[in-house]
């Protein structure tokens, strides 16, 4: 991610920041291998809404929308920390989403984000921070 985009507040981002996070998101997504209703519902979209996934696929923005704009923010964070702590693995890093995980007793950080919301994100993104000793 561009440097300057994390610096705005989110609800500054223009409609072209917005279109680059559906884009970055879109592909986050497709390296994760999750299936639609997991990323509508980290999206904090409802999971009929499927349609949103295809129109960001397809290279629409974002909607202006805070709570989804900082959703994505903490995706895009998971991702380079997953990075970071994964360098030469790959398959680790774009696995760990979805695999069971001693950290939450068992349960994949997904179902975590499932079970609590934006708080469960935030709780993904920290264990991953603490992880990274940061």
């Amino acid at each position: 991610m561009h440097a300057h985009l994390k610096d705005l507040p989110t609800t500054a981002r223009t409609r072209d920041e917005r279109v680059v996070l559906a884009r970055a998101v879109t592909r986050l997504f497709e390296l994760w291998q999750l299936p639609s209703a997991d990323q509508l519902m980290l999206l904090g979209l409802n999971e009929s809404n499927r349609i949103a996934l295809q129109r960001y696929a397809k290279g629409e923005a974002l909607a202006a929308n805070r709570d989804l704009l900082e959703r994505v923010g903490h995706l895009l964070g998971i991702h380079k920390a997953l990075k970071l702590l994964f360098p030469k693995n790959a398959e680790i890093a774009t696995g760990w989403m979805s695999s069971p995980n001693t950290r939450f007793d068992g349960a994949t950080p997904v179902d975590i984000a499932r079970r609590f919301g934006f708080a469960g994100l935030l709780m993904v993104r920290g264990t991953l921070d603490r992880m990274r000793g940061t």
